[in-house]
C-alpha cells in the first residue's frame, strides 16, 4: 500500500501542530492482541478513504461529498506501516474537538537532534525522552490549510513560546522551510476545505 502514504498529507497537514516540536510522524507498536480485529477494520477504512481522496483528485470535477476520517482511523492509518518515515516519536495519540487538535506522543529529543543542542540554554527542555502534549488550532478552506500551535507542554509543564520559537528554526525550518507555530500550506488532493470536529476531521474536495 506504498501508493497510499502520499495521502497521509491530507491529515497530517492538518496535524502538523501535533508533530512539533519534531515535525516527524512516528513508527508506533503494533496493537494488542485483543485489539486486533479493531484495529485491522479502521486501517482498512483508512486505505478505502484515502484510496477515494486520490482517485477523486483526478475527477473533472471531483465529487464534492464529504470525507470524514474518524480519529481511530487517523491514528491506526498513521501507526500502520503505510508510513514509515523517521523515528523520534512513539506511542503518538490523536484527539480532535470543533477547530482544535490535541496530541500526546513519546518524543526522543535526541534522535530527532542528533545530538546538536547548541550552547543556548533553551536547549536544556529537549533532550532526552520526554512525554509531549501538543494543542493547536486547524481548519482549511478555499484550498488552503492553517495551523496555529497553542501550547506545547513536557511532561505536563509548558514551553515557553521563545524556546519552541529556537527548536524550530534549529531544527524545523531547515527541513520544512514552510513549517512553523503558525502554518499556512495549500492543501493537496484538491482538498478545498477540512474541518476537524469531535473525533474526526472532514474533507471537501472540489
Amino acid at each position: 500500500m506504498a501508493g497510499l502514504q502520499p495521502a497521509a498529507g491530507l491529515v497530517s497537514a492538518f496535524m502538523l501542530a501535533l508533530l512539533l516540536p519534531s515535525a516527524f510522524l512516528p513508527a508506533q507498536s503494533p496493537p494488542p492482541s485483543g485489539t486486533q480485529a479493531m484495529y485491522n477494520a479502521a486501517l482498512e477504512s483508512a486505505r478505502h478513504k484515502f484510496q477515494h481522496i486520490q482517485e477523486n483528485a483526478q475527477r473533472q470535477p471531483p465529487d464534492p461529498s464529504p470525507t470524514v476520517l474518524s480519529e481511530r482511523e487517523v491514528n491506526t492509518y498513521l501507526a500502520s506501516r503505510d508510513v514509515q518515515l523517521p523515528a523520534g516519536i512513539q506511542r503518538l495519540q490523536f484527539t480532535g474537538s470543533p477547530g482544535i487538535v490535541h496530541a500526546d506522543a513519546l518524543v526522543d529529543f535526541d534522535q530527532v537532534t542528533a545530538g546538536r543542542y547548541r550552547s543556548n540554554p533553551l536547549m536544556s527542555l529537549f533532550r532526552g525522552t520526554n512525554q509531549v502534549q501538543v494543542s493547536a488550532h486547524a481548519s482549511g478552506s478555499e484550498g488552503t490549510g492553517q495551523v496555529h500551535i497553542d501550547s506545547v507542554a513536557i511532561n505536563g509543564v509548558q514551553v515557553p513560546r521563545s524556546a519552541l520559537e529556537y527548536f524550530v528554526d534549529k531544527f524545523v525550518r531547515p527541513k520544512y522551510p514552510d513549517l512553523g507555530l503558525d502554518s499556512t500550506f495549500q492543501m493537496p488532493y484538491r482538498v478545498n476545505q477540512t474541518q476537524v470536529g469531535d473525533h474526526k476531521v472532514t474533507l471537501i474536495q472540489k
